[in-house]
Formats: C-alpha cells, structure tokens, sequence
C-alpha cells in the first residue's frame, strides 16, 4: 500500500507518494493547469498515478488560516476532496498545511536552488511535506 500526498494550487497540485512501508514521502510531480476550474486531465493524471504506485488513500492540504478559520483557498480544497473521491472511490484525509510553503521554501535555500526557480518546485516540495508530515504523525499515534 502507498498513499499519495497532494498540495492543492490555483493552477498546481503538488504530488508526493509514499514508500510502501508508509515510512517517507517522495515528491514524484506537479500537475499544472490552465485555469483553476479545468480539473478534468488533473484528476486523469491522479488517477494514473493512483494505478501505477497502488495508491489506497491520499491526503490533501488544507490551507487554513493561522486562527485556523477556513477561507476561499480551503473551501476550494474540501471542493477538490470531492472531486478526488467521486472520480477514485478512495478515502481523502484533510492534513493541516500552514507554513508547508516556508517550509518547502527553506528547504529549497538550504540546497541551494535559486529563489527564481523555487515556483517551479515549491507545489512537489509542499505536497511532500504534506504527506511526510501525515506519515510521522501516523508512526507516532502507533506508538502511543
């Protein structure tokens, strides 16, 4: 079994998987779009990748605000989360994603990729912090 990690965007979704033992997270993609509404060779490609890395439950960023209210941005998350389980009849778990980006973008300064080039990465980088985040929260519950 691996999960997918997923980072919802105007016109990006970050993708990352996990490893089978649900240990880490890989970031594999960014699936890009022309406008925000046009979801339809999104959801395709999500459903490939579903198939081809055996995918049984995916977990979506839920960009809330730091009081932790939800706005624009999460409501057209929780929109996409439907979208994601009518087309792939699998589970979607909403994760936290405050500070994913700063997060994504730290990480991209300490291995030295250029800040004009962090767009190009920050949507994958989120995702994978998404889903590692999720996996280690996981691991620790277990361990209670």
């Amino acid at each position: 079994m691996r999960i997918m990690g997923l980072d919802y965007g105007s016109k990006t979704v970050g993708v990352a998987i996990s490893d089978e033992l649900l240990i880490t997270a890989q970031a594999k993609e960014i699936i890009r779009r022309k406008e925000e509404n046009k979801l339809r060779r999104t959801l395709a490609r999500i459903e490939e990748l579903i198939q081809e890395y055996g995918v049984e439950l995916i977990i979506l960023g839920l960009p809330v605000h730091m009081d932790q209210s939800v706005g624009v941005r999460a409501e057209l998350a929780l929109e996409f989360k439907e979208h994601i389980e009518r087309r792939t009849g699998l589970p979607v778990i909403m994760w936290d994603e405050r500070l994913t980006t700063v997060e994504a973008d730290d990480i991209m300064d300490e291995v030295g990729i250029p800040k004009r080039q962090h767009k190009e990465y920050v949507d994958m980088i989120a995702a994978q912090i998404i889903l590692q985040d999720y996996l280690n929260n996981r691991s620790e519950k277990k361990e209670d």
